[in-house]
C-alpha cells in the first residue's frame, strides 16, 4: 500500500552513514569491471531460450553434452512457478508457451513425464486448454517437430524476400528482431524440414485433441477483427498457392533470404546479436544442406554458445549480452559517486566504449534514412547493422560528464557523431524508437504471424526521453533546438491521466516516469511545470510502505486500469527516486524513505538481491532479468541523493 507523504525520514547522521554504504557499493561494482575497462552481466530471460537451446541441439542431431543439459535441467526446475507451469518472470502467471517448451525440453533431457514436477506441469497446461494454445513462435518450434502440421502456423513464403518496398508486408517495415529472426524463418517455413530428434521424443500427451487436427492460430487480444479476418483471408489463399510457386522464382527468393543472412552474420557475435536468429540460421543452413563445419553455420552455431551462462549446479541461455548498456550505465553510476578512483575507473570503460562506435557502416536503419551518417552504438559487443538510440544516448551523456569534469576533448568526436545520428533518426511524430525511424505500420500487428504484438519498433517514451535528455545535456534548449521542442510536444501528448509515462524497455510506470522526468530537468522545466507536478505526485502517491517501490509485467496489461502494487526492488526504488531528485523533490520525505530502504537492504557485499524482473524485451510476451541493475542503479541514486543534500544547488545537472 502507498504511504503517507509526512511519514518520518532518516535521522540528521544519516548523510554521514550514507558514505560508508555508497563507499562499499562502489567497491563492489568496481569488482565487477573486467581487465580491457567493460562491465558485462547476465541477462536472463524465462524458460523460453534455455528450452529452444536444448531443443536446437536435438533438431540438428548433434551430440549433447549430457553435463550441460542436467544443468539447464536444474534450471528450469527451479523456475518452475506454482501453478505448475511455467511464467513469463518471477512470480508471473501461468505462460503456455514457455510452459510447453520448458515441458518439452525437459523430457528431452530425459525427465519422466511422471515425476512430480512434469505431472504437475502437464496438468496446467491441460487445464489451460492445452499445447494448441501457444503462440506461433512455439507452433513453428512444434512443427518443426513434427508434432503438428504445417496447418498450424501462418505462411510466410521466402517469397516474401522480393517484394517491393512499396508492398504492404515487407521485411522492411518490421523491426531489426522480427526481420532478423523472420529471414531465416522464411527458408524453413518454405523448406519445413523435420527435426532429426534422435532420442524420439514427443509430447502428444499436452495435446486436449489429436495434434495433426491442430488449425490455425485464433485472434490475439490485440488483434481487431476486421484486419485479422482480412489477413487470415490471405493466409488461406497462400495456403492453395504455395504448392504452385515455381521453382526459379522460389529458389531466387530462398538466394535472397541467404545473402540477406550472409551480409548480417556479424561473426561469433551472431546475427541480430540475439538468440531467435542466430538458431534460425544455423537451421537454415542445415535445411540447405550445408555441413555443421561449413564456416559460415559454423560461426553462427559457435555465437550461440557465447551465450550460455554456465554456473556450479545450473546452467541457462541468456537471449543477448549487454556490455555497452551495463558499461555505459556503471560509468554513469560511477561518476556520480565523484570518488576520484572510481571516475578514473569510469574513463576507462568510456576509453573501451569509444572504439565500438559504428562510424563506417549503414545500418538497416538507413533503408529509411539514407541520408544520415553511421555514429551510433549498439547493446552487444559488435552488432554493427543494428545500433540503438537508447545506448547512445546513454554512452553520449556519459562521455559528456567526463569531458565536463575533466575538460579532456578526447570523445568530441564521438559525442558530436553519436549526436548527429540521433537527430538523424527522429520519428515524424517527434518521438525516437529503439532501433529506426517511423516503424509505425501498426496493421500489421493484426497478422497471424504476430500474435505476440511485437512485430514494431515505433517510439517509445522512454526512449524519445533518453534522448532529449542527451540533447539538453549537450546544451540544446526547447527554444534552439526544433527536435527537442517537437520531441517534448510527443511527450506531454503521452503524459497518462495519473501523471505517469509508459516504458517500453523496462517495468514499467516507474521506468518510463523516470526515463521522461530526468529529460523534463534537462531541457529547463522546473518543479512547477504542471507535467512534472503530476508525475512527482503519482510517484509519492504509489510508494510502498516499506519506502521501496516495485512493480511487475502484470503492468503490460491491455486491460491496465492504473498502479498495482507490487514487492519493493533495488532498481525500480532507485529509478523513483532518481526521477523525483530531476522534479526537484530530493527533500521530500519519500525520497529519505526511499534512500533509508535502500541503504537498509544493501547485502554484505555492498550490493542488494533482486530476483525480481525489472526490464522488457517485448511487452506480455517476453520480459528481462538484468543482473547489473541492483549493482549500479542503487548505487547512483543513493550518491545523487548525498551530493545534492550537501550541495547548494539541487538541481539535477545532468541528463540522467
Amino acid at each position: 500500500m502507498p504511504s503517507p507523504a509526512a511519514t518520518p525520514g532518516p535521522g540528521a547522521n544519516f548523510l554521514g552513514a550514507l558514505d560508508a554504504h555508497i563507499g562499499k557499493a562502489t567497491d563492489a561494482l568496481l569488482s565487477y569491471q573486467q581487465t580491457d575497462g567493460h562491465w558485462v552481466f547476465e541477462l536472463e530471460a524465462d524458460a523460453t531460450i534455455p528450452s529452444e537451446y536444448v531443443l536446437l541441439v536435438h533438431h540438428l542431431g548433434e551430440e549433447p553434452n549430457l553435463e550441460l543439459e542436467r544443468k539447464i535441467g536444474v534450471y528450469l526446475r527451479r523456475i518452475q512457478g506454482d501453478h505448475g507451469g511455467w511464467p513469463l518472470f518471477k512470480d508471473g502467471e501461468f505462460n503456455i508457451s514457455a510452459s510447453v517448451k520448458a515441458y518439452f525440453a525437459l523430457k528431452m533431457i530425459g525427465d519422466d513425464p511422471e515425476a512430480p514436477h512434469m505431472r504437475r506441469a502437464r496438468e496446467a497446461i491441460l487445464a489451460h486448454g492445452g499445447a494448441s494454445h501457444v503462440n506461433v513462435f512455439t507452433r513453428i518450434q512444434l512443427a518443426l517437430y513434427g508434432q503438428v502440421s504445417w496447418r498450424a502456423v501462418p505462411v510466410m513464403p521466402a517469397e516474401i524476400m522480393l517484394l517491393p518496398r512499396w508492398s504492404p508486408f515487407t521485411i522492411w517495415k518490421v523491426s531489426y528482431w522480427a526481420r532478423t529472426t523472420i529471414v531465416p524463418l522464411l527458408v524453413l517455413q518454405t523448406l519445413k524440414p523435420k527435426a532429426r530428434n534422435p532420442r524420439g521424443v514427443t509430447i502428444d500427451e499436452l495435446f486436449r485433441e489429436p495434434p495433426a487436427t491442430v488449425g490455425p492460430p485464433e485472434k490475439a487480444p490485440h488483434q481487431s477483427w476486421s484486419w485479422f479476418l482480412l489477413f487470415r483471408g490471405i493466409d488461406a489463399v497462400l495456403r492453395v498457392i504455395d504448392p504452385l510457386a515455381p521453382k526459379g522464382l522460389r529458389q531466387r527468393a530462398i538466394d535472397a533470404a541467404v545473402a540477406f543472412v550472409r551480409e548480417r552474420l556479424n561473426g561469433e557475435d551472431g546475427i541480430g546479436a540475439i538468440y531467435p536468429p542466430m538458431a534460425n540460421t544455423v537451421m537454415m543452413y542445415d535445411v540447405l544442406g550445408f555441413p555443421a563445419d561449413y564456416p559460415e553455420r559454423a560461426v553462427a552455431r559457435r555465437a550461440i554458445e557465447k551465450l550460455l551462462i554456465v554456473k556450479d549446479d545450473e546452467a541457462y541461455c541468456q537471449p543477448c549480452v549487454s556490455p555497452v548498456w551495463d558499461t555505459a550505465l556503471s560509468c554513469h553510476a560511477l561518476m556520480e559517486t565523484g570518488d576520484d578512483r572510481a571516475v578514473e575507473r569510469a574513463r576507462a570503460g568510456l576509453d573501451w566504449l569509444k572504439p565500438r562506435q559504428v562510424l563506417d557502416l549503414k545500418g538497416d536503419w538507413a533503408e529509411i534514412k539514407p541520408e544520415v551518417r553511421p555514429g551510433g552504438w549498439a547493446f552487444q559487443y559488435a552488432n554493427a547493422h543494428y545500433p540503438d538510440l537508447d545506448d547512445t544516448a546513454v554512452v553520449v551523456m556519459a562521455m559528456d560528464r567526463v569531458r565536463q569534469k575533466g575538460g579532456e576533448h578526447g570523445f568530441d568526436e564521438a559525442i558530436d557523431r553519436g549526436r548527429e545520428w540521433i537527430l538523424g533518426l527522429q520519428s515524424k511524430n517527434g518521438g525516437w524508437a529503439a532501433f529506426d525511424a517511423d516503424n509505425t505500420y501498426s496493421y500489421l500487428n493484426n497478422i497471424p504471424f504476430s500474435d505476440h504484438g511485437a512485430l514494431l519498433d515505433p517510439p517509445t517514451e522512454d526512449v524519445a526521453a533518453r534522448c532529449i535528455s542527451m540533447l539538453a545535456q549537450l546544451g540544446e534548449t526547447p527554444q534552439s533546438s526544433r527536435p527537442m521542442a517537437h520531441a517534448l510536444d510527443y511527450l506531454r501528448r503521452l503524459q497518462l491521466p495519473d501523471g505517469s509515462w509508459y516504458g517500453r524497455w523496462g517495468m514499467n510506470y516507474i521506468y518510463g516516469t523516470w526515463s521522461v522526468l530526468c529529460a523534463l530537468n534537462a531541457a529547463g522545466l522546473g518543479r512547477d511545470d504542471p507535467a512534472v507536478r503530476k508525475a512527482a505526485d503519482w510517484l509519492i502517491r504509489i510508494q510502498n510502505v516499506d519506502g521501496g517501490w516495485g512493480e511487475d509485467g502484470s503492468s503490460y496489461k491491455l486491460e491496465y486500469q492504473g498502479y498495482e502494487p507490487a514487492p519493493s526492488t533495488a532498481s525500480q526504488t532507485a529509478w523513483a527516486l532518481l526521477s523525483l531528485m530531476a522534479a526537484g523533490e530530493v527533500d521530500h520525505p519519500s525520497v529519505a524513505r526511499g534512500v533509508a530502504w535502500l541503504a537498509q537492504t544493501q547485502n554484505a557485499e555492498g550490493l542488494w538481491d533482486e530476483e525480481r524482473y525489472t526490464a522488457t524485451g517485448f511487452p506480455r510476451v517476453f520480459y528481462l532479468r538484468y543482473h547489473g541493475y541492483r549493482k549500479f542503479f542503487p548505487l547512483w541514486a543513493m550518491a545523487r541523493y548525498r551530493n545534492l543534500k550537501r550541495a547548494n544547488d539541487r538541481r539535477v545537472a545532468f541528463g540522467m
